[in-house]
């Protein structure tokens, strides 16, 4: 999908890939992304706080080094083609205002289609994946529940429900004593 978003320098392309890099590798709501303020994202720890999630309630969650990557050099590429501040949302117009939800409806759609993915690709999608690995890469639940700003466990279950029965009868198989 990153491929999918145009010619690397493009600024359309590169807002794009900062919005699947804050999706997929900070578990935000898409509300919650296009929200976001550059001073919302703490580098040195590789944090994003999230001021008004659902329900109107904040919580930190976190990123990785390759994301910030991109959506640094988004924040570089809007200042300079398009003369956006530093104080309009990470995610902005040309003319730094806030993206309607209802634009990015239409655009992962158009983007799974032009990469070959056969599956249906929304912003919520990515939200997902962010659980899954997490969880794959043994953080536990509850954790991820923090991460997500789930107020319920077992909505973070329906999240992680796309793990294969293998996956978790490894982690049993895992465990010492």
């Amino acid at each position: 999908l990153m491929d999918a978003c145009g010619p690397a320098a493009s600024p359309l392309a590169m807002r794009h890939r900062a919005l699947i890099a804050l999706l997929w590798r900070s578990g935000l709501r898409l509300a919650e992304a296009l929200a976001l303020r550059p001073v919302d994202i703490d580098q040195a720890t590789l944090s994003v706080r999230v001021l008004h999630g659902k329900g109107d309630q904040a919580r930190t969650t976190a990123t990785d080094e390759h994301a910030l990557e991109i959506i640094n050099a988004w924040l570089v590429k809007r200042a300079t083609a398009w003369g956006i501040d530093r104080n309009a949302p990470v995610i902005c117009t040309r003319r730094g205002g806030l993206v309607h939800q209802s634009y990015l409806r239409r655009l992962f759609p158009q983007l799974a289609e032009k990469a070959g993915v056969e599956r249906r690709v929304h912003a919520h999608i990515f939200r997902h994946t962010f659980a899954v690995e997490l969880s794959r890469a043994g953080v536990p639940v509850r954790d991820i529940q923090t991460l997500l700003g789930h107020s319920s466990l077992a909505t973070t279950s329906v999240y992680l429900s796309s793990l294969s029965p293998e996956e978790s009868l490894k982690h049993v198989r895992g465990r010492v004593w």
